[in-house]
């Protein structure tokens, strides 16, 4: 596949439409060759970037849409996954031994989980309002 191709995809701010998501950029990478262990990073960080446009951006509004736009270069696959909430700051890192010791809440992790797994990582606002997690997948993991 040479040079850069796009390519979107529109779910309904429902859960459980984040596994469309999700195969949706699987089949891209699994086209594009990329290793069985990398296509479950991907589909992981694509999953909870879906969840978290849809609960925290949308609010569960099922009359909005999450916006699922991916890029496809020669040695790697941009995802950016879009919202129509109030934004998106920058993620605090959660305290692994609190929350493993019970003194914090056991949710907050999917951010976190998204950095783990991917090459790159952004949280933006958009002009037009909403948020974006802008994330990157390398055909091979440095």
């Amino acid at each position: 596949m040479p040079g850069e191709k796009k390519m979107e995809l529109h779910v309904p701010s429902v859960l459980g439409f984040e596994k469309v998501a999700m195969d949706f950029a699987a089949s891209v990478a699994k086209m594009m060759h990329f290793p069985e262990e990398r296509i479950e990073n991907l589909k992981t960080a694509v999953a909870e970037a879906c969840i978290n446009a849809i609960e925290h951006g949308n609010k569960l509004d099922a009359t909005t849409s999450v916006g699922v736009t991916l890029t496809i270069e020669p040695s790697k696959l941009s995802v950016d996954i879009q919202d129509q909430g109030s934004g998106i700051a920058e993620p605090p890192v959660p305290d692994i031994e609190q929350k493993i010791a019970g003194k914090d809440k056991t949710r907050g992790w999917g951010m976190f989980l998204i950095q783990s797994l991917m090459d790159e990582v952004k949280f933006e606002s958009t002009p037009e309002g909403g948020g974006v997690v802008r994330m990157v997948i390398h055909l091979e993991r440095d």
